[in-house]
């Protein structure tokens, strides 16, 4: 072979391996799991093909961010790092400082072999409570008298986006505890008594993590995108039903118990692709929980066919012995194979590390139980595109604290906020509160202080006292801007009686409880703070006073209750106390209801509704209801049974030429009778709500109305063709309906059911405005003309929500109410009700103001237009209230001074009509 030939063929040979060269780098470029097009599960089972025992382990560690360095996550390829309360980067450290922090961990994870990101998490429970600045919103105790998921959704989604902003893409939230006992130091982070109330509480989960899309498979987890979080359901399962409501102990109740009353919630959080779910630290009938296999493999992980994965509490696993880490390998193994996947060390994690690698390589635990553990964590991580997007950056540092979500917060409190009573007659109310007065005396430990305001897991664990260590208003504050420029507000915070007599208009009172978290919070007094007790006494019998108790749970009270004008329970509201303020002053309306019984003695404890001894001070959904006009007082249904009131219809007739003394023995006796009878009468909720209708003859106004309907049908058309550019929904319906007249025979109203039955089934069209969706009617004001609009439910959103700017403007102009309740049976519509009093003059957009002028053309022109005869008595315009059958005495009896004012004023007639159950909201 010629020298040139052997050159030839060397060249050749170099350049296929060069080829071939090339072809395996690109192939061992090409890492299957770092691509994002491909499934989660497919990245999974790459990824965990790829890793080594230690790496794997790694990724089954939480640590604290006090422990942690950047070469310890490289070095012990940490799976996730957190803040405990209080654990934070600087004193007062901005959402930048945060930012930097999180991100010099992650590039510890991110130099590892396999660049497994880690996942930052931290205790989120009412806002980012642990970041100097943030918005604190109520704890959840407050949330969960509002009775309102949508209000959940919103807090959820500010939360995600301040939490986020600090480079943190997980929280320890929601709690979704059923507290049973208000000794439980814990209680205030539970909605409610009532596990129903918890399961609607739960829509907070799609507001941090996003709404899982359609069609996905029940159990995995989903988190939409880099400004939502993974979000941890806890603590599973039955921490709120721990005996006398000591934390941590053991819950003694049967697994009929345990599934209809602790259980609920977490269903709902995975139907909603919760993506962790945190085990309890307390017992399940002397079985720890972080040792029970069968509910959390069997249960949580089979039957509930839960896909994301099981955190231990904080030192959660050395629990298990007494005294704790007494035996630190059998906790290890005992808490792995009972199901817990990652585990919240948060410090010694060599030690971890050393006896899990140990019990594997001796058998004792299973590698398949590893990776299952493995590929749960990992399955997360993939799904919130931490592998694609590990750092964060500053753009959303601006969201902390936001005024925006200020004023949710703000709302929120007005919410939340239960009125327990509002002067010492029902004829006296003290609330609302004048603004325009001469002094005003604010008093008591909690009306100055922001740290008691926002309750425990507040920048520190345990909370703090006093105004310095985050922003916000407090009670005093929030009561300056509110009143009048030309009133004194003068702040005593233990007052003595002989200076709350000097010339006050009248006292607001805040006292409560301390701040706590956890087991420092279980109490078996449930009392108000002292001075409060002392402050309560020398101030109220003094002068008119409000009381606002600031308590994460109801509190012993019933003692001070004849010396109060006006209670109100605050709950823990968080750092906007002008939420406060605006219910006190009457700028809104009271709404709470109780989320939990409120209890005369702790003896009685526990006392939940439904309970075969329940003799509440309060119970279980009462809140007294207010608004410029009107207070009434409204109780929700107990845990079971349909909503319903029980109440007397008493009806004033006014009649020139009939007076009030005509009023026979015979009617007398039928009225005695009748209240007899309903005084003893039982019902789950056996309360009422106080409603003031407008009667008016059916027949005379039927063309009147018909004509304005058309007029202001017309009129909605045009405005909506204003506003086309907001994002409307096409397909609105407008219908308008007179309320029925209570006159009309009850033939004539199952006549015109039978019929509007009838027409619903042809057209498939249901009449909203007479049933509200449901069955629920729409309660007037006096003076007040409602219009209700049929949406589909997913157009709701842009019809009420943020955008929904149409709906916006009616309500803040006309200073309307708006309420969305459910659409007809059979329907996917929802009915969107707005109800507005009359003005004199109006500058409101075309459909409002048309609706307004059925009040003026109708009830004005029937008083006044000589073309209307006066009708007999029989259809004669009246007044009808509904009232609690336990107060109709004092209403039309000889304390009746309400009605006898109106007897003296003009002549009429006072009768008991009847009774029935009356559908409330």
């Amino acid at each position: 072979m010629g020298r040139k030939s052997w050159i030839w063929w060397v060249g050749t040979l170099l350049l296929w391996w060069s080829c071939c060269s090339s072809k395996i780098a690109m192939a061992e470029k090409y890492i299957k799991y770092k691509d994002p097009k491909q499934p989660v599960g497919v990245r999974v089972k790459d990824l965990l093909g790829r890793m080594t025992l230690e790496e794997k382990i790694g990724q089954m560690i939480q640590i604290d961010r006090t422990v942690a360095t950047i070469q310890i996550m490289k070095d012990y390829y940490i799976g996730s790092i957190l803040s405990g309360g209080g654990s934070t980067p600087l004193l007062k450290a901005t959402a930048a400082d945060w930012v930097n922090m999180v991100n010099d961990y992650q590039n510890g994870s991110m130099s590892t072999r396999l660049g497994i990101p880690m996942i930052y998490g931290i205790d989120a429970v009412h806002g980012h409570n642990n970041v100097f600045n943030a918005t604190i919103f109520p704890h959840n105790i407050g949330l969960g008298a509002s009775r309102d998921p949508e209000l959940m959704r919103r807090i959820g989604d500010a939360t995600a986006l301040e939490v986020r902003a600090t480079g943190i893409p997980y929280v320890f939230a929601p709690c979704i505890a059923v507290c049973r006992d208000p000794r439980w130091g814990r209680c205030y982070e539970s909605y409610s008594e009532d596990p129903k109330i918890v399961q609607e509480m739960t829509d907070i989960i799609i507001g941090l993590q996003g709404e899982i899309p359609n069609g996905s498979r029940k159990g995995i987890p989903y988190v939409a995108g880099k400004k939502k979080v993974a979000a941890c359901a806890k603590h599973f399962v039955g921490d709120g039903g721990t005996t006398k409501g000591v934390n941590e102990n053991n819950t003694a109740a049967s697994m009929h118990e345990l599934l209809s009353i602790h259980m609920p919630a977490y269903s709902d959080s995975i139907i909603k692709g919760v993506a962790t779910v945190m085990a309890s630290y307390s017992s399940w009938n002397g079985r720890k929980m972080h040792a029970n296999h069968d509910l959390i493999t069997g249960f949580l992980k089979g039957t509930l066919k839960f896909k994301g994965f099981v955190i231990s509490d904080w030192q959660g696993i050395d629990r298990l012995t007494s005294p704790p880490h007494g035996n630190y390998t059998y906790s290890v193994e005992t808490s792995i194979l009972a199901g817990v996947d990652m585990v919240m060390v948060p410090y010694n994690f060599t030690e971890f590390i050393d006896d899990l690698t140990y019990l594997i390589k001796n058998n004792f635990v299973p590698m398949d139980r590893i990776d299952d553990a493995v590929e749960r964590i990992l399955s997360v991580k993939f799904t919130m595109g931490l592998f694609e997007n590990p750092y964060t950056d500053f753009s959303l540092i601006n969201e902390v604290g936001s005024q925006e979500h200020r004023n949710l917060a703000r709302e929120a409190v007005r919410k939340s906020l239960v009125l327990l009573k509002n002067g010492k007659t029902a004829n006296d109310p003290l609330l609302p509160l004048p603004k325009k007065v001469s002094r005003i005396l604010v008093a008591g430990s909690h009306a100055d202080n922001l740290g008691y305001q926002c309750g425990g897991w507040t920048i520190t664990w345990q909370g703090f006292s006093g105004n310095d260590a985050t922003s916000g208003t407090t009670i005093l504050s929030a009561i300056k801007s509110a009143v009048d420029p030309g009133a004194e507000v003068i702040y005593v915070e233990n007052p003595d009686s002989k200076y709350a007599s000097s010339g006050f208009d009248y006292a607001i009172v805040a006292v409560g409880e301390h701040t706590y978290a956890e087991s420092a919070g279980d109490s078996p007094t449930l009392t108000i703070a002292d001075p409060g007790p002392d402050i309560i006494n020398n101030v109220c019998q003094s002068v008119k006073c409000v009381v606002i108790v600031i308590s994460g749970r109801p509190l012993v009270i019933e003692q001070y209750l004849p010396s109060i004008d006006a209670l109100v329970a605050a709950w823990l509201p968080g750092t906007e106390g002008q939420g406060i303020t605006d219910l006190l002053f009457g700028d809104y309306g009271f709404t709470g209801k109780l989320p939990r019984t409120w209890f005369r003695t702790v003896d009685q404890l526990p006392m939940n509704v439904g309970d075969p001894h329940y003799d509440p001070l309060f119970p279980f959904g009462f809140g007294l209801a207010t608004s410029k006009s009107t207070v009434a007082r409204s109780v929700s249904a107990g845990a079971a049974g349909r909503p319903c009131v029980l109440g007397i219809m008493v009806s004033v007739f006014i009649d020139d030429n009939k007076p009030a003394q005509n009023l026979n023995s015979v009617e007398a006796k039928q009225q005695s009778s009748l209240l007899q009878d309903f005084n003893h009468t039982s019902c789950s909720s056996s309360h009422s709500e106080v409603v003031t209708v407008s009667l008016y003859p059916i027949k005379e106004i039927m063309a009147e109305l018909d004509l304005i309907k058309q007029e202001t049908a017309e009129e909605l058309d045009q405005s909506l063709d204003q506003h086309e550019s907001e994002g409307l929904p096409e397909n609105l319906l407008l219908e308008m309906k007179e309320e029925p007249s209570l006159l009309e025979s009850k033939q004539e109203q199952e006549q015109e059911q039978v019929q509007e039955q009838k027409q619903e089934q042809e057209q498939g069209q249901e009449d909203v405005a007479a049933t509200g969706g449901g069955g629920e009617r729409w309660p007037g004001w006096p003076g007040e003309s409602v219009f209700r609009i049929l949406v589909p439910s997913q157009k709701v959103g842009s019809l009420i929500g943020r955008k929904g700017e149409y709906i916006k403007k009616i309500v803040e102009e006309s200073k309307a109410r708006i309420k969305v309740l459910d659409g007809p049976p059979g329907t996917s519509e929802r009915a969107v009700m707005v109800s507005a009093k009359e003005e004199p003059e109006s500058s409101l957009p075309p459909a409002i103001d048309g609706l307004l002028r059925v009040h003026r053309r109708v009830v004005d022109g029937l008083e006044s237009d000589s073309s209307h005869p006066p009708p007999t008595v029989a259809g004669k315009v009246s007044t009808k209230l509904l009232v609690p059958a336990s107060q109709a005495g004092s209403l039309i009896g000889k304390q009746g001074t309400t009605v006898k004012s109106i007897q003296e004023a003009s002549s009429c007639i006072v009768r008991v009509l009847g009774s029935g159950s009356f559908l409330c909201f």
